[in-house]
């Protein structure tokens, strides 16, 4: 059980379902790139839009680096007027202290997973999976400058090219497309494929 802004205590699933709209959740990632460099990713992503920020990569996840990496989602959040209120995490000791003051200075209350209990932040969790197996596990990255580009190009298809079964088929930033019910038109249907990533990624749209 937790406590409820409320002060009433509930599940950990009601909770995710009541406050599905104010939630947040993060975390990182380690890669290796060809170079033999650990690299660490930071990344949110928003419970309800599905919408994902890669907020960076580095060698060494100081907590300046951390800090500072928050403070600018932070300045994003608000630019994008997202009304975030909570945001989940686990023990990581990457993440300092300071960083849940940042978010609650900002109005956003830190939420802590329990210990190796991952599927407390199922939803990003789900995220790095796909990401492992949709990018890091399939492209060659030489450097961490390739993998800022190459994890540019991922955030761009995750938010407005991959399909959430949660969202009715839609990806976070766009709507799915009015249905073709005309049979001329379905006869003459034309499907466009764009290449990501020299062919890790396709997106796929009707042609003009």
């Amino acid at each position: 059980m937790i406590q409820h802004p409320s002060g009433h205590p509930t599940t950990w699933a009601d909770f995710l379902r009541s406050q599905a709209h104010a939630l947040l959740a993060c975390d990182f990632i380690e890669t290796v790139t060809l170079n033999g460099q650990r690299q660490y990713i930071l990344a949110v992503i928003e419970h309800a839009s599905r919408r994902v920020r890669v907020l960076g990569t580095t060698a060494h996840p100081t907590a300046d680096w951390v800090i500072q990496t928050i403070r600018n989602l932070v300045m994003d959040l608000e630019d994008a007027g997202c009304r975030a209120r909570f945001l989940i995490r686990d023990r990581d000791g990457k993440f300092p202290t300071l960083m849940d003051g940042i978010l609650a200075d900002a109005g956003i209350q830190t939420v802590l997973t329990g210990i190796r209990m991952p599927r407390m932040n199922s939803i990003m969790e789900r995220w790095v999976q796909s990401c492992r197996r949709e990018l890091l596990d399939r492209c060659l990255l030489w450097n961490e400058h390739h993998l800022r580009h190459a994890l540019r190009e991922y955030e761009v298809f995750c938010n407005r090219h991959r399909a959430h079964q949660a969202l009715g088929q839609a990806a976070p930033q766009c709507t799915v497309p009015d249905p073709i019910t005309d049979p001329e038109r379905i006869v003459d249907l034309s499907i466009r494929r764009r290449d990501r990533l020299g062919g890790i990624l396709h997106e796929y749209s009707h042609a003009a």
